[in-house]
């Protein structure tokens, strides 16, 4: 018999606005600060921009239509904030609401249903100029951008997540500066992380009141081991956990900070951008939880504390344990267990929401062979075994009720620009040739019965 999966479990695919879009300039949409950040010299791999990226504004039917051959039931997408708002405030920017109409209302001819991320990191330039996420006003600006996008696609898009990644959008972007904007300022990235939280929450009122969408939130969650059972490698895990992970998911869905948490970030910050009744405003009733998984990491406990610019804020003194063959192209180890255990763990935290993997793939050095073929054996392995790692964690009674493929097609991939493949699809960027890859053969298959032997 194998295993396998119901009929009401969803499988998908995800992708990303400014990573396949294109069309930077095209349609009234503003400057984001993946513009600003990709056209700064020595900021992405070879200066590369994703002002053309993928072209999936010019070529989404088309690959709507590859959709329905590889018989996804869902499209994870996102939507671009310039091209909503092209400042970030004021009134709806048409030519944008008529993109993801037309979006949603074609998947919907299709039948594969839409799952709308609100914000995947393209914050409109003229916000970060005020302060970006650092600045409380932008959480406000947040929710006014979230109701014209759900007052025009409420009636439609069935499953929405506020955020993607806000670590990435807060540690990332304004500690490490290895993402847009490029900050290196630990204080800032911690008032983004609060900001972003009270993003989410005011975003889900606003949606609340707009739509009978299942709404949620999709968050990188750090499945971290520590090297050993000693009393300090336990403890540096701990607060690695308490600085990346539940300084999102605690007060997202238990309505506090913990005690940990807040004590990793004294060095940083006194939390004075913490206003009174802030909680009750992140804590929102969601319908589920996105979780994103690549790969795990094992740590162990720091003798000093660095002061070169990390994203581990909070958890400067840890040490990482360097990752064991087999790698994938981004030089991430490759463990399915890690993603039962990150689901399983997670609902051992947080019993009462439900679950979607909402992304998870692998990019490989994938090489057109000369049938003019990617036979990418090394992703497909990688896929089976995930998949297979997924419903260990359903065996095991998490309640997860969906998988995303990352990715539909190789895209923009932020910093690493288009050295990165984590497609199905074959993208020539030359031509914007889309080719199935044997991994996306292997998944069409795959759905057909959505049974592993």
């Amino acid at each position: 018999m194998g295993i396998q999966f119901g009929p009401d479990f969803t499988f998908g695919v995800a992708t990303a606005s400014y990573q396949v879009e294109g069309a930077v300039h095209e349609g009234g949409r503003g400057v984001s600060i993946w513009d600003t950040f990709s056209h700064t010299p020595g900021k992405t791999f070879g200066g590369q921009t994703g002002d053309v990226a993928c072209d999936h504004y010019h070529r989404v039917d088309k690959d709507l239509d590859t959709m329905v051959e590889l018989g996804v039931d869902s499209y994870r997408f996102s939507i671009d904030w310039p091209r909503i708002q092209p400042n970030g405030t004021g009134p709806a920017n048409q030519a944008g609401i008529d993109f993801y109409s037309h979006l949603v209302d074609k998947l919907l001819e299709r039948g594969i249903t839409p799952f709308a991320t609100l914000y995947h990191w393209d914050l409109p330039q003229a916000l970060e100029d005020k302060g970006g996420w650092p600045a409380r006003d932008t959480a406000y600006r947040f929710a006014d951008y979230t109701d014209l996008v759900a007052q025009a696609l409420g009636d439609r898009v069935a499953m929405w997540a506020t955020l993607n990644e806000p670590w990435c959008t807060a540690m990332v972007g304004y500690a490490s500066g290895e993402h847009a904007p490029g900050l290196h300022s630990p204080a800032k990235a911690i008032a983004a992380a609060h900001h972003l939280n009270l993003a989410h929450g005011l975003a889900v009122q606003a949606l609340r009141s707009r739509t009978t969408g299942k709404i949620g939130v999709v968050l990188n969650i750090h499945q971290i081991y520590p090297e050993s059972d000693s009393a300090e490698d336990v403890q540096a895990c701990r607060t690695a956990q308490a600085a990346a992970n539940w300084i999102f998911s605690d007060p997202m869905l238990q309505g506090c900070y913990d005690d940990l948490t807040i004590e990793s970030m004294r060095p940083h910050t006194d939390w004075e951008f913490v206003h009174d009744g802030d909680m009750d405003l992140i804590h929102q009733d969601l319908d589920m939880v996105g979780l994103n998984y690549y790969f795990p990491s094992t740590l162990r406990a720091g003798k000093t504390r660095s002061t070169e610019p990390t994203p581990w804020v909070g958890a400067e003194s840890v040490e990482w344990v360097a990752p064991r063959p087999p790698l994938t192209q981004m030089g991430w180890p490759i463990d399915p267990h890690g993603l039962t255990d990150q689901i399983t763990d997670f609902h051992q935290r947080y019993p009462d929401v439900d679950l979607v993997v909402s992304e998870n793939g692998a990019a490989m050095p994938d090489k057109v062979s000369e049938d003019g073929i990617i036979h990418d054996q090394d992703r497909i392995d990688y896929l089976d075994s995930h998949i297979r790692a997924v419903h260990d964690a359903l065996d095991a009674g998490a309640p997860v009720k969906g998988y995303y493929l990352w990715a539909l097609m190789d895209n923009f991939e932020w910093a690493h620009g288009y050295s990165k493949r984590f497609g199905i699809l074959h993208m020539n960027y030359d031509t914007l040739e889309r080719t199935w890859k044997d991994s996306a053969r292997w998944y069409q298959q795959f759905l057909a019965t959505r049974t592993l032997p």
